[in-house]
């Protein structure tokens, strides 16, 4: 009976001994991993909606955004696809690159491999010039242009969504021209005000400053349904039925947990009401367009029968 009772103590002892291990979230930080370099739209939204997600997640939650940028975003899913799937390893997607470029050459990830958890933002691309260029700033200036001389448009990257915009038009339109992929288009946007390339494809979240006195920023017109708030012209209404967006949202490995994967749907959605969130990102506000993993993975299949038309299309442009 002593000796029972002795192991017994001993036993209590070395548990007593070893330190407590924290429940998810709290046990250390969670990555969440973004695909493009600093200073770009997705970067900045997932830097903020970090802060705001943390206190939803628990006590002592903390999340860490980490760059990993290139070959737009395929180290990002790629690494977010093979990340052991604890809950602390998430990572932002953004379509349709994540589900176009696996479409037309072989990538390191593959989006089955990959858990959608929460769509965010639903970013309507748009072209944008810089006045002070010279390049022309009407869409039918452009084209016209563009048939005899193509120009340099810079984007997120080769698949991504300024890049799949131009490669719509240009097929339509009748015109080729030079893609210039970016790491972001926080580097994009950069490139085009040093006047290294004659048009930028951006979403209307990364460039707010448009219509800004002393901006040389212009937009030449948008994929969408209406106008943006800076009243940049549809492509319908210059002769283009064309529209595409860039849709961000939170994914992780294809093994995570049912239980976390909602924990981080509903964090994420409680954070998308939060005042504080929508005054710190005022740049997303106008385009936050949240649907849960399910609803935004079966929505994009039917994106996906539409990307599959472009593939031939990607080896046309100079």
């Amino acid at each position: 009976m002593g000796k029972t009772l002795g192991s017994i103590l001993l036993v209590s002892a070395g548990m007593l001994s070893q330190p407590a291990m924290a429940a998810w979230p709290n046990d250390r930080p969670i990555e969440l991993v973004v695909g493009f370099a600093p200073g770009g739209g997705t970067d900045v939204m997932a830097r903020n909606l970090a802060r705001f997600m943390e206190k939803r997640l628990g006590e002592s939650a903390r999340i860490v955004v980490v760059n990993k940028p290139g070959s737009g975003g395929e180290i990002s899913a790629n690494y977010i696809q093979h990340a052991k799937p604890d809950g602390y390893t998430l990572g932002m997607v953004n379509i349709p690159g994540f589900i176009f470029q696996p479409m037309y050459r072989k990538t390191s990830y593959h989006p089955d491999q990959i858990r959608l958890i929460a769509r965010i933002v639903d970013d309507p691309i748009m072209l944008v010039a810089n006045r002070d260029a010279g390049k022309p700033v009407t869409l039918k200036e452009f084209i016209t242009q563009s048939k005899k001389t193509p120009f340099s448009i810079g984007h997120s990257g080769e698949g991504t969504t300024g890049h799949l915009g131009m490669l719509e038009l240009g097929r339509d339109a009748g015109f080729q021209f030079m893609s210039i992929p970016f790491k972001g288009n926080g580097e994009a946007k950069t490139a085009l005000l040093g006047k290294h390339v004659d048009y930028v494809m951006m979403t209307t979240g990364e460039v707010l400053e448009l219509g800004q006195p002393g901006v040389p920023l212009t937009g030449v017109a948008i994929w969408a349904d209406k106008r943006a708030t800076n009243n940049v012209p549809t492509l319908a209404e210059q002769g283009y039925d064309l529209k595409i967006s860039s849709e961000r949202g939170i994914a992780g490995p294809l093994g995570l947990p049912d239980d976390i994967a909602q924990r981080v749907q509903d964090a994420v959605q409680a954070t998308m009401k939060d005042p504080g969130f929508l005054e710190a990102g005022k740049a997303d506000a106008p385009v936050l367009a949240f649907l849960p993993g399910k609803q935004w993975a079966q929505q994009l299949q039917q994106l996906g029968q539409r990307m599959k038309t472009l593939v031939v299309l990607m080896g046309k442009t100079n």
